[in-house]
């Protein structure tokens, strides 16, 4: 009776405030409407696209030998992907420079959300800013444009946002109802209100003392590296010539007739895999840079002020078991007054942001500190049955957001929340700032500020309704058809159906056979996870050219499991070499490169902070003894220490065969000082490491605990990870 008294006095307060912004949301509506009508009409107009996409050599030719472009962006973000698409599709003449991989920066690494942002529209109303909720609207008018365009690679998300105290049910009810107004035909499915035992029904791991009830609203989330991609391929088929590892050195200049003024006429760039330099002219040159917009923008004017001001943002990755498989969790007021999602992403869970100020750097790393305080307030929402421990970090990584001052307006100190177009004396645009939601509105504000800055010929712009890379013929069960046309597993078919869209079926082509009953094609790179040796080959054909790109952004594996990501190199490494005809130094620079990127940038280097940083041994006496009694039966010679021979003698013993790489990757993981060799010490570090959390599924530890009870009991002994992290 209480909730139900409380959800009708809500309905009566919320009233007013919804009725303060239905004329804003019924008009913007009106106008939108009319507006999309137009644009879908113009997608429908846009040049054909290419049946094959060129190659990466291909394309640097054609930077070469193509004369004037009239468009050419810097960067290969979403936005300067964005930027490219938008140009091609309009039929201009479009290149794209890329300094490292497409989406290898900030892109790639968000909270995976296609939103509108709910804290932003709280603060448009609280403080009457126009400004504020007209980004807001933007955002969710692209947020379904964004459903719709890589529904392959996107999907609506429900949600949760947990009350614990009564009076916070009217309040967060009236913001996320408005929120549902604001986004008016285009609201994903209507937010609803839960009672504590629904609330505990649908989202079991919740803290269950003090809670009330719960809000559930929509947002969208989707794979935003694959995302970033299928932009960049989408442009290329309509004609861009787009190019990873081809970094601008410096920008070229020409005086223009008459004015005498000096004009950014192109770049002076250089092939990053091959050394070779090159100009590329271009009637307009765009500057897409993210975090790196400043660097290119004092290459045109080395007195220009900074406009961007970098904030780091950490995101941790968990197991699946952290959070149901469709539901999410928001926490709208953190300790120090920062907004959490908690939310399940490719069958794992992820968790965060942080936002703290940092430098601009090409290979941000995630700190503990930053970690811990994401564990800290992920445990204030799970309930006391559920042990939120350190060592279930999967994976961890940085983010730079780009947060800009924008130089056009009075107010050069304060933070624009919307994107930013510059236009330099000397021509360069610069587009900064917004979000990732808002990518393609990003894209057609600066390619417009282009065309009427440089008198380009152009039409309006097309990409309102047009479909991404994959998008075209997809549907959710074109899975069955790859299961049944090509005997994959009907886990691999889905994630290929969910990753490449219809082009699923291209890498189905390629991959190779079993040689088992079932499946009967299909090599999985690493046995828990679904992506198959053929992902790698296909990568190579969408511009891969680093093992990198295809542990992070071709496949997800850097970004889920980093151990996992580490067992999968060599394999990857081999097949990248055969089809780019790697010699064995080149394999060998690949691989060492690979796993200093999962070290440092993916959360690795933490696993061995965990055991020495933070290792002292903790471990009462009767414990002690009962390890080291489990250590002996290892170290048969009482050398202090255990090698892959000494358990392997053991396994022997038992009758249980092993194969002698994965013997080496589980002492590896324990090996701290990497002597080929485990020491007494180590092996305590490790068990005291278990019994705090800090360290949680070591295969070590597990094989020595079940090797001792299988003497006696002859039972198999697992070696697969168990889900345990750094």
């Amino acid at each position: 009776m209480a909730f139900q008294k409380a959800v009708k006095g809500t309905a009566l307060i919320g009233g007013g405030a919804i009725a303060t912004v239905f004329g804003l949301s019924q008009f913007s509506q009106y106008r939108n409407k009319h507006g999309a009508l137009v644009q879908v009409q113009a997608a429908e107009a846009a040049p054909v696209k290419k049946d094959h996409l060129p190659t990466r050599e291909q394309q640097i030719v054609a930077l070469q030998t193509s004369g004037e472009f009239d468009v050419l962006v810097i960067g290969g973000g979403a936005t300067g992907c964005g930027c490219a698409l938008d140009a091609a599709t309009r039929g201009l003449k479009t290149a794209l420079l890329e300094r490292d991989d497409f989406s290898s920066g900030t892109s790639s690494r968000s909270t995976k959300l296609i939103h509108g942002g709910v804290r932003y529209l709280q603060k448009a109303i609280m403080k009457l800013d126009f400004e504020q909720y007209r980004m807001v609207k933007e955002a969710l008018e692209e947020r379904a444009h964004l459903l719709q365009s890589a529904p392959h690679l996107s999907a609506p998300l429900p949600i949760m946002l947990p009350i614990y105290k009564w009076w916070q049910l009217p309040y967060y009810w009236i913001g996320i109802k408005l929120y549902d107004l604001v986004a008016g035909s285009q609201c994903l499915k209507s937010s609803y209100v839960l009672n504590k035992s629904r609330a505990l029904e649908l989202f079991p791991m919740l803290r269950k003392d003090k809670l009330v009830g719960a809000i559930v609203y929509y947002d969208g989330q989707h794979n935003d590296a694959r995302m970033n991609l299928a932009i960049a391929l989408t442009a290329a088929r309509y004609g861009a010539a787009t190019a990873n590892y081809t970094e601008v050195r410096h920008l070229l200049k020409s005086t223009e007739p008459g004015s005498g003024r000096q004009r950014v006429c192109g770049v002076r760039c250089r092939d990053v895999l091959t050394g070779k330099e090159f100009d590329v002219r271009a009637k307009c040159v765009i500057n897409a840079t993210g975090p790196f917009t400043d660097s290119v923008r004092k290459m045109d004017d080395q007195e220009v002020p900074n406009i961007c001001q970098p904030s780091a943002g950490v995101h941790i990755v968990m197991p699946g078991y952290y959070s149901p498989d469709n539901m999410g969790l928001l926490d709208p007021a953190t300790s120090d007054g920062r907004v959490i999602f908690f939310l399940p992403w490719e069958k794992m869970t992820i968790a965060g942001t942080t936002d703290s100020p940092t430098d601009v750097t090409s290979h941000p790393i995630p700190m503990e500190e930053d970690i811990n305080f994401i564990l800290s307030e992920v445990r204030n929402y799970l309930g006391a049955d559920v042990e939120v421990r350190r060592g279930d970090v999967l994976a961890a990584w940085s983010g730079i957001r780009p947060l800009v001052t924008n130089p056009n307006s009075k107010d050069t100190q304060s933070i624009s929340r919307n994107h930013v177009v510059n236009i330099s004396d000397s021509g360069l645009i610069t587009i900064a700032g917004g979000k990732w939601t808002t990518y393609r509105a990003m894209a057609r504000d600066t390619i417009d500020a282009a065309i009427q800055e440089h008198n380009l010929k152009a039409d309006s712009c097309r990409t309102m309704g047009l479909q991404l890379e994959g998008a075209e013929n997809w549907s959710p069960t074109l899975y069955i058809r790859l299961v049944q046309d090509y005997g994959l597993e009907s886990e691999v078919a889905q994630h290929l159906a969910s990753t490449y869209g219809d082009k699923a079926f291209e890498v189905a082509k390629i991959a190779q056979v079993t040689g088992k009953r079932w499946p009967i094609v299909g090599k999985r790179l690493v046995s828990e996870f679904p992506y198959i040796e053929a992902e790698v080959v296909y990568g190579v054909k969408e511009y891969a050219r680093t093992a990198v790109d295809i542990v992070s952004r071709r496949t997800r594996l850097a970004f889920l499991n980093v151990q996992a990501a580490e067992e999968a190199l060599p394999r990857i490494v081999d097949i990248m070499g055969k089809e780019l005809n790697w010699s064995e130094q080149k394999k060998k620079e690949e691989l060492e490169t690979a796993k200093k990127f999962l070290y440092y940038e993916m959360g690795y280097k933490v696993k061995t902070d965990q055991l020495t940083d933070r290792s002292e041994i903790s471990l009462v006496p009767s414990d002690i003894e009962r390890y080291k009694k489990r250590f002996r039966m290892f170290d048969k010679d009482k050398k202090g220490f255990i090698t892959i021979l000494d358990v392997q003698r053991v396994l022997e013993s038992i009758s249980v065969q092993i194969a002698e790489n994965t013997l080496h990757e589980i002492l590896n993981e324990v090996d701290l000082n990497k002597n080929g060799q485990v020491e007494l010490d180590e092996f305590l570090q490790l068990m005291s490491a278990i019994q705090k959390g800090h360290v949680s599924g070591s295969r070590l530890a597990v094989l020595m605990k079940s090797a001792e009870e299988n003497l006696r009991r002859r039972d198999a002994i697992p070696v697969d990870r168990s889900g345990g992290g750094l």
